[in-house]
Order: C-alpha cells, then sequence, then structure tokens
C-alpha cells in the first residue's frame, strides 16, 4: 500500500515568491518540542503567553501512548504513576528518533527504551511498536509526533477561542535536512502550517536580544554590543551558539550542535549500575518492559536528586530475584559520565574558535536546558566562558519557545506599537562545509560560483578573499578546467 501523500507547507523552502503578512493573519505560535517534554507559547499582544493544559501545567511530557483504541499524548493524558509510562504502551524521545535510519548509532542506543525499536542495519526507517494487549502496535516516528501535534494544535484552540495553523517550531542544531522534512512532514499530518523551523540557541537569542533591548530602553541608554555564549543541553541533544546583541539584533557568530543529551548520561548511568542490562532486556518481554521502565524511572529521579544533594540511594527491584540497593556519590556520576562533560567542553571550545571570540569577551552565560541543573554542566560552562555566575534573567525550561513566540509574532506580521518585535536575527548555517579528502584537520570553507577573468564560470574562492580580506575564513578551491 503506498504511502499517503502530504502537502508540506514551510518557508524554509525557497518558493522564489515573497510572503506578505497578509497571507498569515493569525499570529503564529511557538512549539518548543524537546525529547522529553514540551511547552508552547504565544504573542497576546503585549508579551509572550505560556499556554497551559488542562492540569495547568505550562511543561509536558513528550510521549503518546497507544493503552486505548484512540492513541492520547502527554498534552491531555493524565496518568497517575511515572512508571505507567514506561510500560510499553508508550512511545517517547521520538525527537531522537525522527528521521534517522536503522544504521545510526542513535537508534541502536534507543533500542534500550522501554518499547520496541527493531532494526535491519540496511539503511531504512527502524520499526517501531508499542506493547497493547501483550501484543505490538506498529508506528512511525512522523506518526507519534504528528498526534501529539495534533493535541497541542487542540489545546491552543481552545484557549485561544481560534483556529491555530500557523506555527513556529525550534528544532536541534545538529538537524538534517532529511529530519527537518520528517518534522514539516508530521506537522503536514496534524493540519499545521510551518513559517519556520528554528535552531534552539537562535529562539533563545531572540529573547536575549529582547531582554537587552527592554533593558537599554529602561535605562535612557544607547545599549552598546554584548556577546553572550548560549549553551542548551537538553535529553535528546546539545547546542551551542555565540551571538553578538545590540539595538534588538542578535548575529549568532557560530553554532554547534551534538546528539549528545541527558538520554545519554541516563543511559551511561544505567550501565554502570546494571552492566548486563543489554543482555537482561534483549528478549522486550512484558516482564523485561517493567523491568526496564522501572530501572528508568529509578535512575532519571537519582539524577535528579544529584543536583542537589552529594549522594542518594537507588533502591530497585528488578524482578526475578534481581535488585539494586547501593548509595551514588555525585563525584561516582560525574565519573561515569566523563566523556559527555568532555565533549561538552569541547562543543563550547570549538564554537568559540568558529567565532573568533577569546572567552575573556563573553559577556552572558546562559544555559538552558533540561539538563541545566547539573552542577558539573554549570560548573563546566562558567570555568570555559571564565564567568562567575550564569545569566539569570530568563527560565532555562521556557526560553526557547518564548523566543520561538516571539519569531512566530514576527513572521506573521504582527505590528508593536512599542518596539517590543523590532527584532532581528543574523543566522548562520549550523551545517559545516568541509574539504574532502586531506589528512589535514578538516577546515571550513566557502566555495562560490563568482565571475572571474580567466573563464567567466569557474568556481572560485579567490574572488571572495580579495573582497573580503581575512574577514573570511576561506580555502582557494582549485578551479575545475573544462574538458
Amino acid at each position: 500500500m503506498e504511502e499517503q501523500a502530504y502537502t508540506v507547507a514551510s518557508d524554509s523552502e525557497t518558493t522564489g515568491v515573497e510572503k506578505s503578512s497578509s497571507d498569515f493573519p493569525e499570529t503564529a505560535i511557538g512549539i518548543d518540542i524537546g525529547t522529553s517534554h514540551c511547552s508552547m507559547a504565544v504573542w497576546n499582544g503585549s508579551q509572550v503567553e505560556l499556554l497551559r493544559n488542562t492540569r495547568n501545567q505550562k511543561l509536558m511530557r513528550s510521549y503518546v501512548t497507544f493503552k486505548d483504541e484512540i492513541p492520547s499524548g502527554g498534552v491531555t493524558n493524565q496518568l497517575s504513576q511515572e512508571y505507567e509510562i514506561l510500560s510499553g504502551a508508550a512511545i517517547f524521545n521520538i525527537v531522537r528518533l525522527i528521521g534517522r535510519v536503522d544504521t545510526d548509532p542513535v537508534v541502536h542506543a534507543s533500542k534500550n527504551l522501554p518499547f520496541l525499536v527493531q532494526t535491519l542495519d540496511i539503511g531504512v526507517r527502524p520499526f517501531i511498536a508499542a506493547l497493547v494487549n501483550n501484543m505490538w502496535r506498529s508506528t512511525t516516528p512522523e506518526e507519534v509526533l504528528a498526534i501529539y501535534l495534533v493535541e497541542l494544535r487542540a489545546m491552543a484552540e481552545i484557549q485561544l477561542k481560534r483556529v491555530v495553523r500557523n506555527v513556529v517550531l525550534t528544532i536541534p542544531v545538529a538537524f538534517s535536512r532529511f529530519q527537518l522534512t520528517r518534522v514539516e512532514r508530521a506537522c503536514a499530518m496534524a493540519g499545521l502550517h510551518v513559517l519556520r523551523l528554528m535552531p534552539e540557541p537562535t529562539a533563545v537569542a531572540l529573547l536575549y536580544a529582547q531582554q537587552q533591548q527592554l533593558n537599554v530602553h529602561d535605562n535612557m541608554g544607547s545599549g552598546s554590543e554584548k556577546i553572550a555564549l548560549i549553551f542548551n543541553m537538553g535529553a535528546g541533544y546539545c547546542d551551542v551558539a555565540i551571538t553578538a546583541t545590540a539595538g534588538g539584533v542578535s548575529q549568532i557568530k557560530a553554532v554547534a550542535g551534538s546528539t549528545m543529551g541527558g538520554e545519554d548520561i541516563l543511559q551511561n548511568l544505567m550501565h554502570h549500575l546494571l552492566p548486563n542490562m543489554d543482555s537482561v532486556f534483549s528478549s522486550h518481554g512484558v516482564n523485561e518492559i517493567k523491568s526496564m521502565g522501572l530501572l528508568r524511572v529509578s535512575i532519571q529521579d537519582a539524577i535528579h536528586k544529584l543536583s542537589s544533594e552529594t549522594s542518594v540511594q537507588v533502591d530497585v527491584d528488578l524482578g526475578n530475584g534481581s535488585k539494586i540497593n547501593r548509595v551514588v556519590h555525585r563525584e561516582e556520576f560525574e565519573e561515569v559520565n566523563k566523556s559527555v562533560f568532555e565533549k561538552c567542553e569541547v562543543l563550547i571550545q570549538q564554537c568559540l574558535k568558529d567565532a573568533k571570540v577569546e572567552a575573556e569577551d563573553v559577556d552572558d552565560a546562559i544555559l538552558v536546558g533540561g539538563c541545566s541543573n547539573i552542577p558539573r554542566i554549570r560548573n563546566l560552562v562558567m570555568g570555559t566562558c571564565k564567568k562567575e555566575r550564569i545569566y539569570t534573567e530568563m527560565n532555562p525550561w521556557e526560553a526557547a519557545v518564548m523566543g520561538a513566540a516571539l519569531e512566530g509574532a514576527i513572521a506573521s506580521g504582527v505590528n508593536d506599537p512599542f518596539g517590543t518585535l523590532d527584532l532581528l536575527t543574523i543566522q548562520v548555517t549550523p551545517l559545516r562545509v568541509l574539504v574532502p579528502g586531506t589528512q589535514k584537520p578538516a577546515t571550513p570553507f566557502m566555495e562560490v560560483r563568482m565571475p572571474t577573468v580567466d573563464d567567466g564560470h569557474g568556481w572560485c574562492a579567490e574572488a571572495l578573499l580579495r573582497k573580503y580580506g581575512s574577514s573570511l575564513d576561506l580555502i582557494t578551491v582549485q578551479k575545475k578546467m573544462q574538458q
């Protein structure tokens, strides 16, 4: 049976036709769909307002359960206990799975999740299924995300008392182009029109630009340029950006992203406490699914407590006589995840190098995302940026969605008489273009088609080098001679 075709409408594709604000009369909503949590916000005419679900929550779990005939997501579904989410009937971490093939290491790492993830290792979409009445109910990442987006849309329409169609979504920097198209497809399945797919640090930078602009207005000053480092680490991804902000204009000097997040920290500690975990849970039976869920919940709770305590007791009964009962110290936790923290530091240093910014020149260190409360992460960011404290003017859980809501209002053509929306973000490409086939470390280069004296159509970086000088890091590419 052929897969049903959907029309994907997005400004991320170049159409050649400039869209006027009259095409989108309604203010677009901002949605931050994280690996573990989700939030939604909208510009209400004077400020950004976060929308709440029926349980009065601004932060909602990102999962979809297939327990009943009609699937339900974390937006409206009320679960009495945490382990019910992990009983095999719920599918989560979908942002890490969407748009990936079964040879991807991230997909293979997801086989330890308490639902079915099977691979053929031939470069096709992995098989994903939820346990419903002791049977596997197959689905796709796009379908799961679409179901969740439908609930978000319904929630927004009830609160705003209008039809919601236009959205701005935040996405990780490390997303490939194919992953972006899969997200757009899920939005189309949910009846949503994507105005922007916005990298998460860019959304945070937009909110930071607005805050700096308001501070300048309050202080009646002209406002000098401020350089900020944005470190965003959630459950599934880690993003770093360097932004220079002045007068409501935020220039993203450099971005860096990785498929490394809180999920990797969680998996490392689970393997540390249960070294034979892969063999214990390999069969994915009903009992194994429940044991896996109980272990996961216990380790999650322990990691959260270690953010404020120096040690925590882990006590979990996995069944079949298997138990874990021991004390985990913060030093042990940091040692187990030493490689993750080292990669975070390398990511920050690489971003500073790409932006040509010294650590001493950073005015503010902004830490957002679910892992922002981990002491080792905070100390790492402050130490690398040589700052004594973290920027505290924004909520780490709400910064990205508030920036997306601001972009939604700007993209919708909303006019603000007070100038609150007089914002602009200059974005760099998050994907690095590299020279292939060299033994030296990969160096970014720009290959631009520009007329030259020789043939008028050669691929040449020399023309850019002559025009911009040392302001761009360019490697001259040997001109391709016509045969």
